[in-house]
C-alpha cells in the first residue's frame, strides 16, 4: 500500500539543545529522513588555546550542565596525560566514585523525566503528578540524592569545584564517607523499585544491528574511567587511535559531526557498554539485567534505557564498596595535589599531548592536549558521545520507517521521537562546526 508521509518536528522535546526530525516519503519510498542538528556552535576547542593546562577542566565542564563531572574527568585525564602526571591509587578511586555519581543522576533524569511519560501514555513528566504521583516522588528524591552525593564529594555536581589536575583540592572526611554510605544504601530501595516498574513496562519492539563502541579492558571492573576502545565486531585499539575510529565527516544540514568506524555508523552509551562489558557488572546489575531480560548482544536502540537502569544498580553497588575500601584503608590527607615543580619552576614534562578517553552517561567521550613548554595551550580537540550516535540514530529511523508506515502519522511522529530520545541526546555538547560548505 503506498504512503505519503511528511513529518517535521520542530523542536525535539525532553532532550538536550536543538534537534529536528524532517521525514518525506511517497508512494511508499523514503526521499528524507534526517536528524537535524540545528544549534550554533560552542567554540570550547578554541576557548582553551593560550590557556594554562590546569585551567582545562574548569572551562570544559562548561560544555555541559548535565556531564559536567564526565567532562571534568576526561579533562584531568588528558591534561596528566600530557603532563607525564600518573594519579594515585587514592585519586583513581575517588574520580571513580564521582563517575558513578555522574552516571547515576544522568541516568535517572534521562528515566524517569525524559523516557517514562513515553512509556505511561502521557506527553510530557507534568500529567505524571497527577496520574503517577509515586513515580515523580521517587524521581525527584533519588535526583536530589545523587546531586547531594556529588555536592559532598566535589563541591556541587555542575561544574566540579575540587577535581583538579594533579588530584583533588579537598579531599572527604570520615564522615563524609559514612554519609555517602548512607545515602547510597538508601538508593537501593528505590532503585529495586525502579527496576520492578519499567520491567512491567513495554518498550518498542525494533531491532537495528549495528558497531557497538566503548572503553573495554583486560580488568575485572566495568570500564568507565580507563581502557582501550573496543567494538562488537572484534575490534579493540589504544586511546590515542582515536581518530581512527571516529573518522568524523559532515552533513549539511546538522552542526554536528558524525561518525563511523568498520560500518556505516556506530553506537555508543549504555547499551555499547552492556553488549561490551555485561559480564563484569556487580552480581547485582546482573541480576537486574535478567529481571528487564536485557541480554546482550542487544540490538533494540530503544532497550538503551533499560541498560541505563542496570548500569545504575552497577553504579550504587561499586560505589559502596569503593567507599568501604576507602574507609578500611584511610584517607591520606597529606597527599600532593598540584604537581611538583623542577629545580627551574616548570612542569614535570614539557611540551606534549595528552588524550583522555571516558565513559560518560551518554559513551565514549575524548578529550585530546597539546600544549607547549609552558604548559599552555595550542590545541584542543574533543569528541562528544552525541557526535558519535547521530548518525547511528539517523540510521535506525531509515530501516524502522517501512517497519511502521501502515502507523497513523502521529504515531510514526511518537515512535520517531522516542528513538531519538531513547539514546539520550545532549545536543548542545554535539555541536562543533562552524560553517558547511559541500559543492
Amino acid at each position: 500500500m503506498s504512503q505519503n508521509i511528511s513529518i517535521n518536528v520542530n523542536y525535539l522535546t525532553r532532550v538536550e539543545g536543538h534537534g529536528n526530525i524532517t521525514v518525506e516519503v511517497k508512494d511508499g519510498k523514503i526521499e528524507i529522513c534526517r536528524l537535524e542538528i540545528v544549534e550554533s556552535p560552542r567554540f570550547f576547542e578554541a576557548f582553551l588555546r593560550g590557556r594554562s593546562i590546569f585551567e582545562a577542566p574548569h572551562i570544559t565542564s562548561r560544555i555541559c550542565g548535565i556531564c559536567a563531572c564526565g567532562h571534568t574527568l576526561a579533562s584531568i585525564q588528558s591534561a596528566e596525560d600530557a603532563l607525564g602526571i600518573k594519579p594515585t591509587e587514592q585519586t583513581t578511586l575517588l574520580r571513580k566514585l564521582l563517575l558513578h555519581y555522574e552516571h547515576l543522576d544522568s541516568h535517572i533524569l534521562h528515566i524517569y523525566l525524559l523516557v517514562a511519560p513515553d512509556l505511561l501514555g502521557v506527553t510530557s513528566f507534568v500529567p505524571l503528578i497527577k496520574s503517577h504521583q509515586d513515580v515523580v516522588r521517587r524521581a525527584l528524591k533519588m535526583k536530589r540524592l545523587c546531586n547531594e552525593l556529588c555536592d559532598i564529594l566535589v563541591g556541587r555536581h555542575v561544574h566540579p569545584i575540587s577535581a583538579v589536575v594533579g588530584g583533588f583540592t579537598k579531599l572527604p572526611s570520615h564522615n563524609d564517607l559514612e554519609e555517602m554510605r548512607k545515602r547510597l544504601i538508601e538508593l537501593r530501595k528505590d532503585m529495586e523499585t525502579t527496576v520492578e516498574l519499567f520491567s512491567k513496562l513495554k518498550f518498542p519492539e525494533f531491532e537495528r544491528d549495528t558497531e557497538y563502541v566503548a572503553l573495554v579492558n583486560d580488568e575485572d571492573e566495568y570500564p568507565l574511567l580507563y581502557g582501550d576502545i573496543g567494538s562488537t565486531d572484534g575490534y579493540r585499539v589504544s586511546k590515542y587511535e582515536y581518530k581512527n575510529v571516529t573518522n568524523e565527516f559532515i552533513v549539511p544540514y546538522a552542526s554536528a559531526k558524525r561518525t563511523k568506524w568498520h560500518r556505516d555508523s556506530y553506537a555508543v552509551g549504555a547499551l555499547s557498554r552492556f553488549n561490551l562489558n555485561s559480564e563484569k557488572l556487580h552480581p547485582k546489575a546482573k541480576e537486574a539485567a535478567n529481571a528487564l531480560n536485557l541480554k546482550p548482544k542487544c540490538i533494540n536502540p530503544y532497550l538503551n534505557t533499560v541498560a541505563q537502569i542496570v548500569e545504575c544498580v552497577h553504579c550504587i553497588e561499586d560505589a559502596i564498596q569503593i567507599i568501604e575500601k576507602l574507609w578500611h584503608q584511610g584517607i591520606n590527607y597529606d597527599e600532593i595535589v598540584v604537581p611538583d615543580l623542577n629545580q627551574n619552576g616548570n612542569l614535570p614534562q614539557r611540551a606534549g599531548e595528552g588524550v583522555g578517553a571516558v565513559e560518560v552517561p551518554r559513551g565514549l567521550l575524548i578529550h585530546h592536549y597539546e600544549i607547549d613548554e609552558r604548559g599552555v595551550f595550542k590545541n584542543a580537540n574533543c569528541v562528544i558521545p552525541t557526535n558519535q550516535n547521530t548518525h547511528n540514530i539517523e540510521l535506525d529511523m531509515i530501516k524502522l520507517i517501512p517497519e511502521i508506515i501502515n502507523q497513523s502519522q502521529e504515531e510514526i511522529t511518537l515512535a520517531l521521537e522516542m528513538l531519538v530520545r531513547a539514546y539520550d541526546p545532549c545536543i548542545s555538547c554535539s555541536v562543533h562546526m562552524v560553517e558547511v560548505n559541500l559543492k
